[in-house]
C-alpha cells in the first residue's frame, strides 16, 4: 500500500477510508491523538506516544478499546503494510457514533482512526524563519467552529448534576453557556455580555435585544458577574430552539421569580414573531 486509512478495523488507502456523519469528530472535535514517524517501518518512542494518547483519552473519559500493548502491536501491524519504509503515523479516538447532542451519548462506541502516510525527513542543517503571534486559541469563542470539546465536557458535567446548561465563567465574568446565551434582568433592564471575542453573537440573544427594544425595556450590553447573576430579578436563557427560557436554580441555590410580568412579556413577543414567520 502507498498509503494507509484505519477505521475501526477497515483498512485501505486513505481516499478510501469513510468516517460516518455522526463520528462525534465531524461535529465537536470530540477526540484526541496523537502522532510520530518511522524510519525502516520501525515507530520512533512509540511507548512514549501511547502514554501520552491513553493520558489525553483518560482526562476527557474517552474509553479506549485497546491496551497499550494492543495499540503498539496494531500500528507496528499497520506500518508494515505500507511500502515506503519512512512514515508519518498517526492516530486518534473520538468519543463514538451518535446522534449530534453536546452530552456523552449513552451507549456509543469509541471510534480508533489511523492515517500511515510518506514522509520526507527534513534537513536539520538548514535555516527556518518563523513569526511571533499572539496566543489566542482559547479567545475565539465568537466564531461558530466545531472545536467544541470544552463545551461538550460542561455540557456533560450539567447532565451529571441534572441540569439543562452549564453557565461559563472567566473569573468573575459571566460570558455565555455551552450551546446558548446567557443574560439577566435587574430592575427593568436587561443586561447581557458585550459581543466581543469572549461570547458567539447567538441570533437569539439579537432578537431578545430587538423585542426588549420594541418593549421599551432597557438594554446593557456589558459584563456582569456571578454575584449580579445570582441576585438578578431574572436568569435569561436564548438559543435557537429555546427562544427565552428562564432559570430558578444555579449550583443548587435558587435565583429569579422576581420579574415575570417583563419575562411574560418578552418571551410572548418571541413567540409572536417565531409565529408570524412560520405561519403556524
Amino acid at each position: 500500500m502507498k498509503t494507509l486509512g484505519y477505521y475501526n478495523g477497515k483498512i485501505g488507502e486513505i481516499e478510501e477510508i469513510q468516517v460516518p456523519m455522526n463520528d462525534r469528530a465531524c461535529f465537536f472535535g470530540d477526540g484526541v491523538y496523537d502522532a510520530t514517524i518511522t524510519a525502516n517501518h520501525i515507530i520512533f518512542a512509540l511507548d512514549d506516544h501511547i502514554n501520552r494518547f491513553f493520558s489525553s483519552a483518560s482526562l476527557v473519559d474517552i474509553p479506549l478499546p485497546f491496551t497499550k500493548p494492543e495499540l503498539g502491536d496494531l500500528l507496528k501491524t499497520l506500518v508494515k503494510k505500507v511500502e515506503t519504509p519512512d512514515l508519518f503515523v498517526y492516530w486518534q479516538a473520538t468519543r463514538g457514533t451518535a446522534s449530534r447532542a453536546h452530552a456523552f451519548p449513552e451507549d456509543a462506541k469509541t471510534n480508533i482512526w489511523a492515517m500511515i502516510r510518506p514522509i520526507v525527513m527534513p534537513d536539520l542543517e538548514k535555516k527556518l524563519q518563523f513569526i511571533t503571534t499572539e496566543d489566542t486559541r482559547y479567545f475565539h469563542c465568537n466564531i461558530k467552529t466545531i472545536n467544541l470539546l470544552p463545551n461538550v465536557l460542561a455540557s456533560e458535567k450539567a447532565k451529571k448534576a441534572g441540569c439543562y446548561e452549564a453557565i461559563f465563567h472567566r473569573g468573575d465574568r459571566v460570558t455565555e453557556c455551552t450551546r446558548s446565551n446567557i443574560h439577566i434582568l435587574k430592575d427593568g433592564t436587561l443586561h447581557t455580555a458585550p459581543a466581543d471575542n469572549l461570547i458567539l453573537p447567538g441570533i437569539a440573544r439579537s432578537h431578545l435585544i430587538q423585542h426588549c427594544k420594541l418593549l421599551n425595556i432597557p438594554v446593557i450590553e456589558k459584563a456582569f458577574t456571578l454575584d449580579q447573576m445570582m441576585n438578578a430579578d431574572e436568569v435569561i436563557m436564548t438559543s435557537s430552539s429555546t427562544f427565552c427560557a428562564s432559570a430558578d436554580k444555579i449550583d443548587e441555590k435558587p435565583v429569579g421569580g422576581k420579574a415575570e410580568e417583563i419575562l411574560k412579556k418578552l418571551r410572548t413577543s418571541l413567540l409572536n414573531e417565531f409565529k408570524e414567520a412560520t405561519k403556524i
